[in-house]
């Protein structure tokens, strides 16, 4: 098996064969985001090596394989004919395989257009993870996501149409105290629009060597205190009308408010308020994030 730079996974994908298929990350300006700032840069594995390491894990393995994680950062900007192969490769190798998933950011899933989505759901493609990080156009801009609310929506709209699951990242706090209120707001009405599968929650954590950084020491950026975070979690989930899985399955988080909606949305909401109630001495103090 070849891996190449760093190999991220979200916590979802636990139990399932990771093989690379792509080595860093075509847009890697968010403001935020450390993982790929030193390199590699951006370049897609050759489908003949990912193949070989598909057999070497058909063989290591057996074929009893499952579910099946394509890294690195944003796979779902691969060429379509590649990424097709090696899904086909895939479910031939493994034929109870029942998930294949990727990072997309929604850019790159709205290059596809949704006639190439359905052929990646054809092909085996399951279920596509996406930084959503806000639905503001302000801290969209200002965190340099390089898409916008309304790409968003549509690309995430044609991966729905399409077959292919949907799992959005939603960060709390991105857009500091000065947009608080905006984010929430914003956000939520995207997720309305998209009704997702999955919404994941995270915690903004600031990064050593990010641009993020150098704004919150140059006080052009106020991190959200652990109260402040939970009131803007508490006024998304009010404002939301979505079928999702919430889940809050990340390290950052202050609180594990997870649930289905609508019917857990209370259940939600009391612990975000019992968490309110806890003195903010009892939550982790803000840190630079290492990794």
């Amino acid at each position: 098996m070849h891996y190449e730079g760093p190999i991220y996974r979200p916590p979802s994908e636990a139990d399932s064969l990771l093989v690379q298929a792509t080595v860093g990350c075509p847009h890697n300006k968010c403001t935020f985001c450390m993982v790929y700032k030193k390199g590699p840069r951006f370049r897609v594995r050759s489908v003949k090596g990912i193949e070989a390491d598909l057999r070497e894990a058909r063989r290591s393995y057996g074929s009893r394989v499952q579910t099946l994680f394509f890294p690195a950062g944003n796979t779902i900007a691969m060429p379509v004919e590649d990424l097709i192969r090696i899904c086909s490769c895939a479910r031939s190798l493994f034929p109870e395989l029942k998930r294949i998933t990727v990072y997309g950011s929604s850019q790159y899933i709205h290059r596809k257009g949704l006639k190439n989505l359905a052929r990646l759901k054809k092909a085996g493609l399951s279920r596509i993870h996406v930084g959503l990080e806000s639905g503001d156009d302000v801290v969209l801009r200002k965190i340099k996501k390089g898409t916008h609310a309304e790409e968003q929506i549509e690309a995430g709209l044609w991966a729905r149409e399409a077959g292919i699951e949907l799992s959005v990242y939603l960060l709390l706090g991105i857009g500091g105290r000065e947009r608080t209120l905006q984010h929430a707001q914003n956000t939520a009405s995207v997720l309305n629009a998209l009704n997702p599968d999955f919404i994941r929650v995270r915690t903004f954590l600031p990064k050593q060597n990010t641009l993020m950084l150098h704004q919150i020491r140059k006080g052009e950026f106020q991190v959200l205190s652990p109260h402040e975070v939970l009131a803007e979690l508490s006024g998304i989930i009010k404002r939301l009308d979505v079928t999702s899985k919430i889940r809050s399955d990340h390290y950052t988080n202050y609180l594990d408010v997870s649930g289905d909606m609508p019917s857990d949305r209370d259940r939600m909401l009391h612990t975000i308020e019992k968490g309110l109630m806890q003195d903010e001495r009892f939550y982790r103090p803000v840190y630079v994030g290492t990794q």
